[in-house]
């Protein structure tokens, strides 16, 4: 005799399927650590500092700071 087949817990479980599939790709495509994301932000503030502390021309009383 054949097994009974609940239809909508089939289509359940073949959502969640390739909604996983996709998730991991998407872990791949775009997911960075903790640690990367730290990095970057010190770089890129690092880089500012410096290119603030090393301006030829620094703002006057009239000039705002631009940030």
């Amino acid at each position: 005799m054949a097994e009974i087949v609940n239809l909508r817990q089939v289509r359940k479980r073949k959502a969640k399927a390739a909604d996983e599939k996709v998730a991991a790709q998407n872990r791949v495509l775009f997911g960075r650590t903790k640690a990367e994301k730290k990095f970057e932000t010190a770089a890129s503030e690092k880089t500012e500092r410096f290119l603030d502390n090393n301006r030829l021309e620094k703002p006057g009383p009239s000039e705002p700071d631009k940030k």
